[in-house]
């Protein structure tokens, strides 16, 4: 017989074997490769949070990304920014001849399990022993002007990336991330300025002219994040949202396991800041705090997240 006949006759009876075996095997299932080496990672499939959590958004800014017009503006209507697209495209050129052009992010990836703690300012951390458990998480975010000194045992004493706009900022270390949260073009000409020749100008609150922190560690929030977290998060209810709401947010784009603390109201229903003194009067202003605490909640039952309430 032909050579060739003898290969094409083995191939057919090899062909016809593979077949009969792969019709009596039982199927298993697809192995799933998990995205992070969390007990659950937050990114996992689960139709009401897709709904919200849209990994597509960039949350930073950065020297090769370019801001919607429409993106922009929204944003200039949150604090009356008067001056045009233009100019915000000018002042972010300029920061990016200061400031790393990329955002210094530690990537997911099936063999970590980056953990993040969000620390609010609520009067609920008062004698609430969470510092150890806070300093124990990989990313730990404070916002504005959470004070650590003094009140070591209730929040703990690491920071990681402190959230700022210019009248909340403060000094940092040098192992600390500054998250710049700007509402107007002036915000981010501040942060030009209070890093090389001092920030001379008004606000509705006193601004520091200068400020010590690592520049190689400053991140700035993309305006179309705020957008999104206002669009998709809150169903455009309020002008638009807190900085605290935006950071929980900000938390989902940057960590797998995320723990919340010193968000709400005290037991009695008091809001106010834990190192200052009771405002009984004291109101969420323009952003929908009712809203965002129910979303809070929700994300807590659903397991996206663990909602920590303090011990008042």
């Amino acid at each position: 017989m032909n050579s060739r006949v003898i290969v094409f006759v083995a191939l057919l009876c090899a062909t016809g074997l593979c077949v009969l075996l792969r019709g009596s095997m039982p199927e298993f299932p697809q192995l799933q490769i998990s995205r992070c080496s969390c007990d659950k990672c937050l990114t996992e499939e689960d139709p009401w949070l897709m709904q919200h959590l849209n990994k597509s958004v960039q949350p930073f800014l950065s020297a090769d990304y370019s801001l919607p017009e429409d993106a922009f503006n929204w944003w200039k209507r949150l604090q009356l920014e008067s001056r045009d697209y233009s100019t915000y495209r000018t002042t972010v050129e300029r920061l990016f001849q200061m400031f790393p052009p990329s955002p210094d992010l530690i990537e997911s990836s099936p063999d970590r399990c980056r953990t993040c703690a969000v620390v609010g300012n609520s009067g609920n951390l008062r004698q609430s022993h969470y510092g150890p458990l806070i300093d124990f998480h990989d990313v730990v975010i404070r916002i504005n002007k959470g004070h650590t000194k003094g009140y070591e045992a209730d929040v703990g004493t690491k920071t990681t990336h402190r959230i700022m706009y210019p009248e909340s900022a403060m000094d940092l270390d040098d192992s600390t991330h500054l998250v710049l949260f700007a509402f107007k073009i002036k915000d981010l000409e501040w942060l030009i300025k209070a890093f090389s020749t001092g920030f001379f100008g008004r606000s509705y609150a006193p601004i520091k002219s200068t400020i010590k922190a690592n520049k190689d560690l400053v991140m700035i929030l993309n305006p179309a994040f705020m957008k999104y977290v206002h669009e998709m998060w809150l169903k455009k209810k309020g002008r638009y949202p807190s900085t605290g709401f935006m950071t929980l947010a900000l938390s989902m784009h940057m960590c797998d396991e995320i723990n919340v603390f010193g968000f709400g109201a005290d037991s009695d229903g008091n809001w106010y800041h834990y190192f200052g003194a009771v405002n009984k009067n004291l109101r969420t202003g323009p952003h929908p705090g009712g809203q965002e605490y129910d979303i809070l909640q929700q994300l807590h039952k659903a397991h996206k997240i663990h909602f920590y309430n303090g011990w008042q």
